[in-house]
């Protein structure tokens, strides 16, 4: 892991001697992070691609004149090859609109990504608006080897037959919802832009949301942020399955404290962290006649994230854990674990504050629960309504 974080902060390093603008953690104008999809290990089934376009989607939540693209093979099993990139914007009816644009790196229309790294590209003149989508296509032209992927996606990315397609339009060969080889955007922001990174697991991530639709929480969080006036960008950097402090299926990423350096600390514009994570650490730690982690532990973990956060000037917010009683790795004895810690974290000692998510998910009737309507069937993930219900209990003034 640590030559993944000295790889990643080499390629911040150059990208910011490039622009001549220099990355900012208090939420001034310059570079800021506006979307994020942090990678995980491939899983058995890994994605390989050759001589194919990929184009994928996605939602900016901050404003810029430039935009940057980090493109990502960390997890690589050999160097990657992008021949050509582009970005367009997409219209009203899903589709993108307008010429695209090439991204370039180091004036070229291709690169080549070493095995187990990232790369910036150049910045790219495309002015974007907060809460415009954006289409990425890159072409790949050698077979890609095990894909540096974000595994939930929410969002259809569409795949090409044999071909480069990056300035024209094609009919998919396939579509998936992972996300391969792109993990962050980032643009040159003319006035402060401050940043809240979400931070967590599956349930930030938007698991079992609607695809294509923005209905995570935190997307939530970004549009009432705009609607209230807060020239504020939202930066969602979950992993579906993460736990805190240790290691599940491949897909489920690096531990919360093993990927806090690269997928938090190294958000340019990062103000705030809040974070919602524990729950898998409970209920697959408990799982098979396993003994979960206890409370301590776990709390010894946030501890060692608030501090490191700190150091780097971010407030930090911690969300109380969400109720899973009905889900498929619910204890009893798990369930008193995120009890001890919900308690802790409503105490709010040594860090900036709570929001209690808990509260406002959880049923009347059977504290254990997430109220029926707001659950999307497996009784450990929100539906659509139960992330507005989260997103909306954010207090906006913790913002500001």
């Amino acid at each position: 892991m640590r030559r993944l974080v000295l790889a990643f902060a080499s390629m911040m390093a150059l990208g910011a001697c490039a622009t001549g603008t220099a990355f900012n953690s208090t939420g001034g104008s310059g570079w800021v992070g506006a979307w994020g999809a942090p990678p995980a290990p491939p899983g058995q089934a890994s994605n390989s691609f050759e001589n194919q376009t990929i184009r994928q989607t996605l939602k900016v939540a901050a404003a810029g004149s430039e935009v940057r693209i980090r493109f990502t093979n960390e997890y690589g099993d050999k160097p990657l090859k992008i021949g050509a990139a582009t970005i367009t914007r997409i219209g009203p009816d899903g589709r993108p609109a307008g010429a695209p644009t090439s991204i370039l790196f180091g004036g070229q229309t291709g690169v080549t990504l070493p095995k187990a790294s990232p790369i910036f590209s150049d910045s790219v003149a495309f002015p974007v608006t907060a809460m415009e989508k954006i289409s990425i296509s890159l072409y790949v032209p050698e077979a890609t080897g095990q894909c540096t992927c974000h595994d939930l996606g929410v969002e259809n990315v569409e795949i090409s037959s044999p071909g480069d397609f990056t300035r024209t339009g094609f009919t998919p060969k396939e579509t998936s919802t992972k996300r391969p080889f792109v993990s962050a955007v980032e643009v040159l922001a003319a006035k402060p832009t401050p940043v809240v990174v979400a931070f967590g697991d599956s349930i930030t991530d938007g698991y079992a949301s609607t695809i294509g639709a923005n209905h995570r929480w935190p997307d939530v969080l970004a549009e009432r942020l705009r609607a209230a006036g807060m020239n504020h960008s939202v930066v969602n950097q979950a992993i579906s399955g993460n736990r805190v402090l240790n290691y599940g299926n491949a897909v489920f990423g690096d531990a919360a404290v093993a990927r806090f350096d690269r997928d938090v600390l190294s958000v340019p514009g990062a103000k705030w962290l809040v974070m919602l994570e524990g729950v898998n650490d409970i209920g697959m730690g408990g799982m098979n006649g396993a003994t979960p982690p206890s409370a301590a532990t776990m709390i010894n973990g946030y501890k060692q994230i608030i501090s490191r956060a700190h150091a780097h000037g971010l407030k930090v917010y911690l969300a109380t854990i969400l109720p899973y009683g009905g889900a498929r790795y619910y204890r009893p004895e798990g369930n008193a674990i995120r009890l001890e810690i919900n308690d802790w974290i409503r105490k709010a000692e040594g860090f900036e504050g709570f929001i209690d998510l808990d509260a406002a998910m959880r049923d009347p009737a059977d504290s254990t629960k997430m109220k029926a309507d707001l659950q999307s069937g497996d009784w450990l993930h929100p539906n659509d309504a139960g992330y507005r219900v989260m997103g909306e209990a954010v207090d906006l003034a913790l913002f500001r």
